[in-house]
């Protein structure tokens, strides 16, 4: 009974042909798959965050963390829940299954979420629910932003406004997070000496501001040949008008914000500080997409901080601080130059035993490119390129071993 590798013994053109096609196949994949530093994971986890402004850990715990817990405990897919309770802020971390449709539990646990919303504090945010791949808790690139004469929330206020949005809109870019950023905020620093002097409480303070610190659309006015769009605008911008708020008026006299703080135009929150070769810097995080190949979206990230480097302000400079494809670039070169060795070391046996460059031909590459074609298809992640060379490491040797094996029965029963 003929086999169907009969066909390709009796036929080597045509056996040629197909392993021609097969390594034409792989090399065009190696330009289409993409390429990580591990094989993808389809494990995804959702993070609920809500701010508490003000709350301590336990108070955030009981009224914040404790309740959202108990809701995304009811949703589907759920493997394991964390959580972390700290000063003004809850993080709640519910681990997926393995390959469970991660957007599905996105929606589950958002309706959750809602359902107990009025159950939590009122002057507590709105919880911000993200979801976040397994296997990408890191950046694929970390830049660096510093400047000698900016301050840090003059440089986040540059990144946000003109850098971020660029990098956003690199092909393959997930997004770009800001790393120790101190965004732009009036700073309000209160006198108790001075304000239980004036019998003046934070709530009062609190509620002033609000009061008066607002935008109402109170709609438009219409004449005959004139329309008039009306807002009622009471939004302060600068430190002199924050100083200059009445706090409260008592027979005649004012008692303004100066009187009893000092403003100042300073950041959200000083808690965190970043720094790069001792000074102090702005990162940006470029998370890939994970469908994405990263060595290419990094090269595309890489032409265009070029192009944003050139137009930074006056003592700002920017530079990547990490690059994690980098890794990734050694490990393929490192793989391609142990296949290129392996093929030219037994090139050199076979030579040196048979004397001919047609038997090398013959005994070494038509049989290599069927594994290399396929593994070349394969170029998903770093470990699938070892597993390349593994394979082709064991053929070549098996090979090599039928070739000198003929090559002494021929000796012999030529004796």
């Amino acid at each position: 009974m003929k086999s169907f590798t009969d066909l390709f013994i009796k036929r080597p053109v045509l056996a040629l042909v197909v392993s021609f096609v097969i390594l034409i196949a792989g090399l065009q994949a190696m330009k289409t798959i993409n390429v990580r530093q591990y094989p993808r994971s389809d494990i995804a986890a959702i993070t609920v965050q809500t701010v508490y402004v003000g709350a301590d850990a336990e108070l955030v715990r009981g009224f914040i963390t404790t309740p959202l817990e108990r809701a995304i405990a009811a949703a589907d897919g759920i493997d394991y829940i964390q959580s972390q309770s700290t000063q003004g802020q809850s993080l709640i971390t519910a681990r997926l299954k393995l390959n469970y449709d991660a957007n599905k539990a996105l929606s589950d646990i958002s309706s959750k979420v809602d359902a107990i919303r009025r159950d939590l504090p009122p002057d507590a945010e709105i919880p911000v629910i993200s979801i976040q791949a397994a296997d990408s808790q890191f950046a694929s690139a970390y830049l660096s932003f510093t400047s000698d004469i900016l301050q840090p929330n003059e440089v986040t206020d540059y990144l946000v406004r003109l850098v971020q949005p660029r990098l956003t809109a690199v092909g393959g870019v997930q997004k770009a997070d800001i790393l120790g950023g101190r965004t732009f905020a009036m700073r309000i620093w209160m006198k108790p000496d001075r304000m239980a002097a004036l019998n003046i409480s934070p709530a009062q303070v609190r509620n002033m501001l609000a009061r008066n610190n607002f935008l109402s659309a109170v709609g438009n006015t219409k004449g005959s040949l004139l329309q008039v769009n009306l807002t009622a605008n009471t939004d302060l911008h600068t430190v002199d008008d924050f100083k200059k708020l009445v706090i409260r008026q008592e027979k005649g006299n004012l008692v303004r914000l100066s009187d009893i703080a000092d403003v100042v135009l300073g950041a959200e929150d000083y808690n965190t500080e970043v720094r790069f070769s001792g000074q102090k810097a702005v990162f940006m995080g470029i998370w890939v997409l994970p469908n994405a190949n990263s060595v290419d979206v990094i090269k595309r990230v890489r032409v265009e901080m070029d192009q944003i480097q050139k137009e930074l302000p006056a003592g700002m400079k920017g530079e990547i601080a990490y690059d994690a494809t980098a890794y990734i670039n050694d490990a393929i070169h490192e793989v391609v130059k142990t296949l290129v060795d392996t093929l030219l070391i037994v090139m050199v046996v076979i030579f040196l035993f048979l004397g001919s460059f047609r038997s090398v031909g013959r005994d070494l590459f038509v049989p290599r490119l069927l594994p290399l074609g396929g593994g070349a298809g394969r170029r998903d992640s770093n470990l699938a390129y070892r597993r390349v060379v593994s394979h082709a490491g064991v053929r070549v040797q098996s090979q090599l071993a039928d070739t000198l094996g003929d090559c002494a029965f021929r000796r012999i029963g030529r004796r």
